[in-house]
């Protein structure tokens, strides 16, 4: 498996303290609440808010599938034991709403192949191009309700570059690939707009700076300007995409040089993608208003160890640090924040303080900060994943800190809404038929998945699966329904974004539990009893 390849912004010798930062009080903003999901059509901003086309509140809380940068120029997982539906289906039932995309300039190459996709698995994707793949996982994912942001990870599946362009890579390709993909998803809402570069950073050492600046006014080097500039000729293309601008590492564009003694060209430095301290000096000015979200990245001791993580205050130090760098554009009513990334293995226990503060200063419920958690994938070097290597186990220790803190899909997507029949219920045996699959097991658990089908002439509206789990077993944790338990007896609801099984249709209800393995019997489906 391919390792993440994340590195810290810029690592300087000498920390500026940032303890008393003073914050602004927030203006106040009127508009709608949403009780869940990424709301109807196009989204748009208004001071801090993110809003839909009817201009009610929108909170993005979504996940990164990553994969497209690599070599394999595709998603990650491809290869495991799960359908690319199965993985999306149980983001979903997580509560995540949102996919944020990364993708490398090759992988838009006419001659791009994907690789790493399991023909067993996947026979479905079996020689697509990778913008091939890329629509059928758009296109399920507007119907889950899910909504999709596309980030510009690299220039090359090679790695990152500190500007958003290379001498391989121009920035005018920059530019026109990302003309290409507004127009080839135009009409489409489910993809709602372009991070156009992942974390711009410092390179070379002051005053000989070399890396991306901001608001340093060089055309070169200026992140912000370029960020002007790709952002309008994608609004020329696609006035309705947002257009999310990450930060970048030290606004000087270069790494401080303590040893030269002169103070003058020290500077204070975040994370890569992380620092939008200037962005309220010098704002991006796009030519259509209300389409500007800022995407700060933001990571734990797991990926460096930060000086602030060994603060004697730690972690009531955090909430400043966070102004300074790019909370203050939410607090001041600025712009909108959607955190692009943030993550961590959570091996030290540092890091769970970090990110359970972290969770809490984006705020609770839908006028909360929006984001985008780093990573599903499990074979992040540095981070980890939500799944496990088995892409389906799910990091109860993660998945538990962010939880209070996702709004899941409710529907939604680009097309008109499927029509359903009857509900089928009843029925007696034959009315559906079930199997089950042993994944995995350990000393005092398991994992496997129940799959259903309904074989009865009409759709079963909403469905409802139960069955018997032997010996005691308990769920741990399940996906592609709702999952509650009672003694042995085990029920399974349809998620409000599936709530259909067509006639014909199948479901597959995979668990985690606690217990001795065995195989589910008693299974029903509707209240008619399934054969095996």
């Amino acid at each position: 498996m391919k390792r993440r390849h994340r590195v810290l912004g810029a690592v300087v010798a000498a920390v500026v303290a940032m303890s008393g930062v003073v914050v602004l009080g927030s203006a106040g903003h009127s508009s709608a609440v949403a009780a869940g999901g990424t709301g109807t059509g196009y989204l748009h901003t208004s001071g801090n808010k993110i809003l839909d086309s009817t201009n009610t509140t929108v909170r993005l809380t979504g996940i990164n599938w990553f994969g497209m940068e690599t070599d394999n120029k595709t998603f990650h997982g491809l290869w495991s034991s799960r359908t690319w539906r199965q993985q999306l289906d149980q983001m979903a039932q997580l509560g995540y709403n949102t996919l944020r995309v990364p993708f490398s300039n090759d992988a838009l190459k006419p001659d791009a192949k994907a690789t790493g996709v399991n023909d067993y698995t996947n026979p479905d994707l079996v020689g697509l191009s990778p913008l091939q793949i890329l629509d059928k996982v758009i296109g399920y994912a507007g119907e889950k309700g899910m909504r999709v942001i596309l980030d510009r990870h690299r220039p090359t599946s090679a790695g990152q570059s500190a500007l958003w362009y290379t001498a391989g890579v121009p920035e005018s390709t920059w530019i026109n690939d990302w003309k290409t993909l507004a127009q080839r998803y135009a009409g489409n809402t489910t993809v709602i707009g372009a991070d156009l570069h992942n974390e711009p950073h410092a390179e070379g050492t002051n005053p000989a700076a070399t890396g991306s600046c901001w608001g340093c006014g060089d055309t070169a080097r200026d992140w912000r300007l370029a960020a002007e500039r790709a952002g309008n000729a994608i609004l020329g293309v696609q006035p309705n995409w947002l257009i999310f601008v990450e930060g970048v590492s030290c606004p000087s564009g270069g790494l401080s040089n303590v040893w030269d003694g002169d103070p003058s060209n020290d500077e204070d430095c975040g994370w890569w993608g992380g620092n939008l301290s200037k962005a309220g000096q010098f704002p991006v000015r796009l030519s259509v208003p209300n389409r500007l979200v800022y995407s700060p990245h933001e990571y734990a001791t797991s990926v460096y160890n930060q000086p602030w993580f060994s603060a004697p205050d730690y972690p009531a130090n955090m909430p400043a640090i966070w102004d300074k760098y790019w909370g203050y554009l939410h607090r001041q009513n600025i712009a909108p924040l959607m955190m692009g990334e943030f993550g961590t293995t959570l091996a030290n226990p540092v890091d769970k303080v970090w990110l359970e503060n972290l969770m809490a200063y984006t705020g609770t419920g839908v006028n909360g900060i929006s984001f985008t958690y780093w990573s599903w994938n499990p074979n992040s070097g540095d981070t980890g994943g939500i799944v496990g290597d088995d892409w389906t186990t799910v990091n109860q220790a993660k998945q538990s800190i962010l939880q209070p803190y996702l709004i899941p899909p409710t529907g939604g997507g680009p097309g008109p809404t499927t029509t359903t029949t009857t509900t089928t219920s009843g029925g007696g045996a034959g009315a559906c038929r079930s199997s089950w699959k042993l994944d995995n097991s350990w000393q005092g658990g398991f994992q496997g998945a129940l799959t259903v089908t309904n074989t009865a002439t009409s759709a079963a509206t909403p469905w409802k699966v139960v069955f018997t789990l032997p010996g005691g077993a308990t769920v741990a944790s399940g996906w592609n329904g709702t999952f509650t338990q009672s003694g042995s007896t085990v029920t399974v609801t349809a998620p409000t974004y599936s709530p259909s099984l067509g006639a014909g249709a199948a479901v597959s209800l995979g668990f985690t539990a606690n217990g001795a393995a065995g195989t589910p019997s008693s299974v029903t489906l509707n209240q008619a009893t399934c054969t095996s």
